[in-house]
């Protein structure tokens, strides 16, 4: 069924467990996300990034069928824009179909974020539309342009920000970065963010560059207050050490077989994130 997250995320925010968020860049992805959540019957959200419908395939050729999966699933599934970095294609994303839409203004001034995710959520109520934003700034791998401390959310300021604003949820910054880590590598996390927030807010929060950030970080963080857990990284890496795997075997093999041998991995990566947020057998 194809639904917006504010149900799902506020399940999940009343029975302290988190909702898988995956980033999908293809069809493949998106089949393979949905398909896991359904076998393990966990709601789940197909992320689309505004950076890869800008700079790939634009999202009028990606939306509608991705929506007719969800429409045809067995289990809730939301469709989320992330990191909607332009108003303007933000408000387009809502009126093409997007279930959910992330307005990332935390680049902008603490009031500019304010008025600009206002106006979104403004809008977004007309089409029952759910609306993420950010307070605080994320790193990425690339580059080794970590998350540092002085990127990490101001409690305070999250707590001015949700109650001055109505989204559904909150991205805060509290140690993960975007992107795949390196080996052997595991962030710290400032678990007492989150807990202040939650504490002043009772709104769902959550937590961006999930991948390789370890298992005890995120079962922590989620038993501290976070309710949405973003991953892509994991899964892209997955598929295309798949796709390695099978030229190294076949350098002859079809395209179509190639692409089709990445669906199972993605699938396993997707359904060890699903266990490790709880949402196992949390679908309507």
């Amino acid at each position: 069924m194809y639904v917006s997250m504010k149900k799902m995320l506020n399940k999940a925010n009343y029975g302290n467990y988190a909702i898988m968020a995956i980033n999908c860049f293809n069809l493949e992805s998106a089949y393979a996300t949905i398909t896991a959540a359904e076998e393990l019957h966990a709601p789940i959200i197909i992320d689309l990034l505004m950076e890869h419908l800008q700079k790939h395939i634009p999202k009028e050729y990606v939306l509608p069928p991705v929506i007719k999966m969800a429409k045809d699933a067995s289990v809730d599934v939301a469709i989320n824009l992330d990191h909607g970095k332009s108003e303007s294609y933000v408000r387009d994303s809502i009126l093409d179909g997007f279930s959910s839409v992330m307005m990332d203004a935390s680049e902008h001034s603490f009031e500019e974020n304010i008025q600009i995710t206002n106006e979104i959520v403004k809008l977004a109520s007309k089409f029952n539309t759910s609306v993420e934003a950010e307070i605080g700034n994320m790193g990425a791998v690339a580059g080794d342009h970590f998350t540092q401390a002085d990127m990490y959310t101001d409690p305070e300021k999250a707590i001015e920000f949700m109650e001055r604003t109505d989204v559904t949820a909150l991205a805060i910054s509290f140690g993960s970065s975007h992107g795949i880590m390196p080996k052997d590598f595991v962030p710290v996390f400032d678990f007492n963010i989150i807990k202040k927030i939650k504490a002043g807010t009772h709104k769902p929060l959550v937590l961006h560059g999930g991948s390789g950030c370890g298992k005890d970080n995120i079962q922590k963080a989620i038993k501290c207050g976070i309710n949405k857990v973003n991953v892509g990284s994991d899964v892209m890496k997955a598929q295309a050490d798949s796709i390695f795997r099978s030229q190294q075997g076949n350098r002859d093999m079809e395209y179509v077989d190639l692409m089709n041998k990445t669906l199972d991995p993605a699938k396993e990566v997707v359904k060890y994130y699903i266990e490790l947020s709880g949402s196992t057998n949390k679908a309507e």
